[in-house]
């Protein structure tokens, strides 16, 4: 039987093909990140190939990368199950978007952690979705249209109702939907201004500025830079606290709506349970 590798490459590069970022993955092991970065290449000179291919910003997995990752998590994931078993503690991982997690997670966790205090919650914020099989995550919040995959079992989470939102001075500035021609609107990757702005029979181009996430959207228009047309349930607290304000009652309601994702078998059963029907109980 050949000599295994050291431990801590395995892990190093497992944690780095899972981030596909040395810096994050030095983060998780709490080593450096030239550590992390050693570590792989002398597994990939022990193994005789090239397991990342290294770009200017971050990392892609080779195909003997991505050949040589799949059973190594799978082995991971299976000493974490023998571990728990011991521990009076027991770790669940949440994938969500990082609009999600920021505005309308991360505020609410607390509660989930003062009612299952035995519970460690690990937050896995991307737009990426969840492998499950792969890579450790057992409960997932994604926004789809589409029915999702047959393998996973779904449960609705909140439909999705779209408001604008701004400052209450900039809101002071208009009185009806087609001012908002003379006023920057903020977009995100959803791309719905012109659904809405057609929906209140409002005609023109109107002067842009886009963001790749929705969060980013929602903290330039507290910042006062424009309107924003956001998912209420996303700007909850900033209308609660009067950060934001909706300068009209026309709303936009879509079918890209927000759901719990879980595989059909979950690793962790009674854990995705419990995030499940507390997730359920947060709406």
């Amino acid at each position: 039987m050949p000599a295994l590798p050291p431990l801590n490459a395995l892990r190093a590069f497992e944690a780095s093909a899972r981030h596909l970022n040395f810096r994050l993955a030095a983060e998780e092991l709490g080593v450096t990140q030239g550590a992390v970065a050693q570590q792989v290449r002398s597994l990939e000179a022990r193994l005789g190939e090239l397991l990342f291919d290294r770009l200017p910003r971050g990392l892609r997995l080779t195909e003997a990368g991505r050949r040589f990752h799949s059973p190594l998590r799978r082995a991971f994931r299976l000493i974490e199950g023998a571990v728990e078993e011991f521990s009076d503690h027991h770790q669940i991982t949440i994938s969500v978007t990082p609009s999600f997690a920021s505005k309308w997670l991360v505020p609410r966790l607390n509660d989930f952690t003062a009612q299952h205090p035995d519970i460690q919650v690990q937050v896995d914020a991307k737009e990426g979705l969840a492998d499950f099989s792969k890579d450790g995550v057992d409960i997932a919040v994604r926004q789809s249209r589409k029915p999702i995959a047959s393998d996973l079992q779904t449960v609705p989470l909140f439909s999705t109702e779209f408001v604008v939102v701004c400052t209450p001075d900039l809101a002071a500035q208009v009185t009806n939907p087609s001012d908002l021609m003379r006023h920057v609107l903020l977009s995100d990757s959803h791309g719905l201004w012109p659904l809405f702005l057609e929906s209140v029979g409002v005609l023109g181009k109107p002067r842009m500025m886009t963001f790749n996430q929705t969060s980013l959207a929602i903290d330039a228009a507290i910042s006062g830079q424009g309107f924003a047309l956001a998912n209420a349930p996303l700007v909850a607290s900033e209308l609660a606290s009067g950060s934001l304000v909706t300068p009209f009652d026309q709303v936009l309601f879509d079918d890209l709506s927000f759901y719990v994702v879980t595989p059909k078998k979950p690793r962790q059963p009674e854990l995705a349970a419990k995030m499940r029907d507390w997730l359920i109980s947060q709406v």
